[in-house]
Parts: structure tokens; C-alpha cells; sequence
């Protein structure tokens, strides 16, 4: 005679609730089977084993006959005490969370963005690379923003500086005619220089604020392969502006300038007009497309963190100096994920080491 265990109702991936406890409970006192029992409750037959085997508990019994007493011990299902052993495993399972094993990492790690406005990845890749924890205990870029979205960390998204999907590349981008022509075309740039693989290779930009002529303006320089960042404070988004600082920024650098600045990647902006007459002398300079700002993204990129310290509209004539240059060093500090977690203030300096060595 074949038998068929198939049960079609049998309910899978759900715990016993306690009214089914109580069920086996009034079950197993009318001496049903635990086959029989989960039949009735739809359930596999070894689920209503474990059930009973946890909750089964031991009483003392005593009987008075005759002016005697007498004891003995008894077994039966209870489902308070089986309730009591799933909650008790229930507290236990799962795997323990990272952040329940150290503060040290978590008070470093919120000092970062909140005091140094450090990224979460540039936390985990900072720690990891040089070390400054138990690796055990350092979790993942992706595990600790969701430290941060649960309030665990005292750091709140708010204080994050960059926090946004990536949009995916526009397929149907459609190359502009060039209709100023400044100089010559980042269709002519070395194709070694697109590839970061040798150092000296600059592209320049300007930092608008409120857009209002009379206020001052950013230029900014930053070299390619190591991302170190040069910003000075213009009077204004002209060509004179530009040129002078240009100049100063050569008198500055002296023998060197032409040794570490090789080329420059600049936009068709009418403040860079002078540009190339300036510099022809010295170095190659590069013009990219009109509406092209993805071939600089390097400068681009740079000035979200320049952003992070002048917002958008806001003035840039109030900002000193100096600020300009607390801004800069900061940034020149700031741990890449794209450097191995330098600074690019060191690979900066190790790029003028090696230079001077070949010398």
C-alpha cells in the first residue's frame, strides 16, 4: 500500500503563533499524534516535534492516600513555557551587528564628517588602509550609511557632504561645433595625458557666486593625476583678472612652473580668451568642447567640495583670502578613494620627489 505525505495546506516560512501553542496544548491532552497535530494546524510534522520537544516540562505531582504522600513527576506540553523558548531564541539569533563591538571606531568615525566633513567611504577607506582598527570590527562604505539612516551614529545625512544617485550617461549626447576657437582643441591633447599616467597635466576653471559682475570669482587649478587643487580669489570673470593671475601664479612657481605645470585643459569661457598667447611660450594649452563640461570632470568633481564651503549664489567678494586657502588645504587633505585613501597633498609631493630625482 502506497502512502502520500503530499499536504498542499502544509503553510511554510511562518513561526507557530502562540493561539497555535495553545491548540497543540487542548491537541495532546485528547492524545492526538504529533502527525495528527499537524494535520489539523497544516504544518510539516517535525515543526510540531521541535515545538513539543521545546516545551515540554517537567511537574511535580503529590498525592495524599491513607495518611501517606506520595510524589511523582510528570511531563506535558505547556504553551506558555514553549512561547518562552521560541522568545529566547528569538533574542539570539540572527548575526551580531559590528557597531555593537566597538565605540572607538564609531566616536572616530563620526568626528570625521561631522568636524572634517569626511565622506563614509573616505572613513572606511582611511581606517582600512592605514590600519587604525581591528578589520573585524571596520564595516563596509554601503554598512555604515545605513548606520547613519538608522541614527546609530550621531552624524545625520544632512552633514554628509555628497549624497546622491549617480545618473547614468546620456546615449544620446550629440557633439556642439566649436564656434570660438580659443586655441587648440582637446582633440589634439596626447592621449597619455586622458589616461593620468604622467603628472603635470592642469585644467582650469572659475567658481561663480552670486553671478552678479561686481563680485569676485574662484579660478581654480587642479592637476589630473593627483588631484591637487590651486585656488585663487579673483576681483572678477574676466579676461585680465585671469591673465594677472596667470602671471602671478609664474612668478610664484619661478624655474619650476614649467617642470610641474606640462599643459592646461581649459572651457571656451571668455575670461580664458588670453589664455593661450599667455602660455604658448611655456606649455600647451587644450580647449574642450562647447557644452562638454564631462571633459573636465576632474575640475567639476573638485568643486563639489568647494561648493560644500560656498554654496551656489551665495557671494564669494565676503570670503578672504585666507579662507580661500583654509578651503584649498582642506581639500588638499582630504583622503581620495581614487588615491588609495592618500591625501592628494602627499601624492603631490611624491610626484615632485620623483621629478626631481629623475632631474
Amino acid at each position: 500500500m502506497t502512502h502520500s505525505n503530499d499536504n498542499t495546506s502544509v503553510r511554510k516560512g511562518k513561526h507557530l503563533s502562540y493561539s497555535e501553542r495553545s491548540q497543540i496544548a487542548i491537541l495532546k491532552i485528547e492524545h492526538y499524534s504529533n502527525r495528527q497535530i499537524a494535520n489539523v494546524l497544516g504544518r510539516v510534522p517535525q515543526t510540531i516535534n521541535n515545538e513539543i520537544h521545546r516545551g515540554t516540562i517537567t511537574q511535580l505531582k503529590r498525592q495524599k492516600q491513607k495518611d501517606k504522600v506520595y510524589d511523582y513527576y510528570t511531563t506535558s506540553y505547556d504553551p506558555d513555557a514553549g512561547q518562552a523558548a521560541y522568545d529566547r531564541l528569538r533574542l539570539h539569533c540572527g548575526r551580531r551587528p559590528k557597531w555593537t563591538d566597538t565605540d572607538a571606531f564609531i566616536e572616530w568615525a563620526d568626528d570625521k564628517p561631522l568636524q572634517e566633513k569626511w565622506s563614509p567611504d573616505a572613513v572606511v577607506g582611511f581606517a582600512v588602509h592605514f590600519d587604525l582598527f581591528d578589520c573585524s570590527i571596520i564595516p563596509c562604505t554601503t554598512t555604515l550609511y545605513g548606520w547613519i539612516d538608522k541614527g546609530i551614529m550621531r552624524t545625520k545625512n544632512m552633514d554628509l557632504l555628497e549624497k546622491s544617485s549617480r545618473k547614468p550617461k546620456d546615449s544620446s549626447y550629440r557633439s556642439h561645433s566649436n564656434k570660438r576657437i580659443l586655441g587648440p582643441s582637446i582633440d589634439q591633447r596626447p592621449s597619455e595625458i586622458d589616461d593620468r599616467q604622467t603628472f603635470g597635466h592642469w585644467e582650469i576653471d572659475t567658481v561663480v557666486g552670486n553671478k552678479v559682475k561686481t563680485d569676485a570669482v574662484l579660478l581654480t587649478l587642479v592637476e589630473r593625476q593627483t588631484r591637487f587643487e590651486i585656488i585663487l580669489k579673483l576681483k572678477g570673470k574676466d579676461k585680465e583678472s585671469v591673465d594677472q593671475a596667470i602671471s602671478q601664479l609664474r612668478h610664484r612657481a619661478g624655474d619650476t612652473f614649467s617642470t610641474v605645470f606640462k599643459t592646461i585643459t581649459s572651457d571656451n569661457g571668455s575670461e580664458f580668451t588670453g589664455l593661450h598667447e599667455a602660455l604658448k611660450d611655456t606649455l600647451d594649452v587644450y580647449f574642450s568642447h562647447p557644452y562638454s563640461s564631462r571633459e573636465r570632470w576632474t575640475s567639476e568633481n573638485q568643486h563639489k567640495f568647494i561648493r560644500c564651503f560656498i554654496p551656489k549664489g551665495k557671494a564669494i567678494s565676503p570670503f578672504s583670502e585666507t579662507h580661500c586657502l583654509r578651503i584649498q588645504q582642506w581639500m588638499n587633505d582630504y583622503p581620495r578613494k581614487i588615491l588609495g585613501y592618500q591625501t592628494p597633498h602627499r601624492c603631490f609631493a611624491n610626484a615632485l620627489r620623483s621629478l626631481s630625482q629623475v632631474a
